[in-house]
């Protein structure tokens, strides 16, 4: 690669859960000399593992795999926190004459990535963060949600009144700093993006093609331990952080015995599906990402050229990384 081109170039797998980032990303690097990191927010934590579908040694097929299994699930972990080591990781890869290969469902991990977000002191404060609290318990979520439309419409305007914590997050911003959130997010893409990156899409033309997928996934899961896992989780007390990650307090209600193992198993299905809905939601406000309707192939050979012929034509050739 020529090291004197100014930008970076970046492969990025994106996609919902079960739609084959991981086999993708690993053959991808195979062919391209590259790594791969995570955009998964709750693959960077220790001991989360089936839930949360972390590639095995296995499927690593000795391709090194950075940003995951890093951080026990006490420790926070932002999506600035994310940019700032991603970056950093991504830097190091290229300096070593390799492609990074972002992979991941994790849409705002990527698009702050991508986008080069900076994340300036925007300010906290416990206190202010209390009193409002305290106002949404008294008022009501939709009686904060007005305060913020007064000072900030065009952050209310993307923001659910039953988002609580984000209607907090703006109208803190804007006590600590009387600056408006939305001034904030425009500031903070002032610098451009240091990256050419190309990205690749995974989806489905037929939805139930992918739902049955994903129900596949989950019952290999349990075959592999995700109950035991859970339980796990759920007797030392880090479920706080392991609730994020579907599949977990969706079997709080067997351990509990107040629902069948069963029920709990589809419940987790269910919530999967609805998940991947969202994550193609938000791919498709992604700019110049290129789809690839998986189900349009026989196999994962077949996808890799089609992923190819799309690398072949974005400015990341130019590096010469192949």
């Amino acid at each position: 690669m020529e090291g004197s081109m100014t930008k970076i170039p970046l492969l990025v797998i994106a996609g919902p859960t079960a739609s084959g980032k991981t086999a993708l990303s690993v053959e991808l690097a195979k062919i391209y000399g590259g790594e791969v990191v995570s955009a998964d927010s709750m693959q960077i934590y220790k001991g989360l593992s089936i839930a949360t579908a972390k590639p095995t040694e296995e499927e690593m097929q000795g391709i090194p795999h950075h940003l995951i299994d890093f951080l026990t699930p006490d420790k926070p972990f932002s999506v600035a926190d994310y940019v700032s080591l991603a970056g950093k990781t991504v830097r190091d890869i290229y300096s070593q004459g390799k492609l990074p290969i972002v992979c991941g469902g994790t849409g705002l991990y990527i698009s702050s990535l991508i986008n080069n977000i900076i994340f300036d002191d925007t300010g906290s404060d416990p206190s202010v963060r209390a009193r409002l609290e305290g106002i949404a318990g008294s008022e009501g979520n939709h009686a904060l949600w007005l305060r913020l439309e007064k000072i900030d419409p065009e952050t209310a305007q993307k923001v659910h009144e039953n988002n609580l914590p984000r209607v907090i997050r703006a109208l803190e911003v804007f006590e600590t700093t009387g600056v408006p959130l939305s001034r904030h997010k425009i500031n903070s893409r002032r610098e451009g993006s240091p990256y050419d990156a190309c990205i690749i899409g995974l989806t489905a033309s037929d939805r139930q093609f992918l739902y049955d997928r994903i129900n596949k996934r989950v019952d290999i899961m349990i075959e592999k331990g995700l109950v035991e896992e859970c339980r796990s989780v759920y007797l030392n007390g880090t479920l706080a952080t392991a609730c994020q990650a579907i599949g977990y307090k969706e079997l709080i209600p067997y351990f509990e015995e107040k629902c069948s193992l069963e029920a709990c198993i589809d419940k987790i299905k269910q919530e999967t599906r609805h998940y991947a809905k969202r994550q193609l939601t938000w791919f498709r406000r992604v700019d110049n990402i290129s789809w690839v309707e998986i189900d349009k192939f026989d196999d994962l050979k077949k996808i890799i050229e089609n992923v190819q012929n799309t690398v072949a034509k974005s400015k990341i050739m130019c590096y010469n990384i192949s």
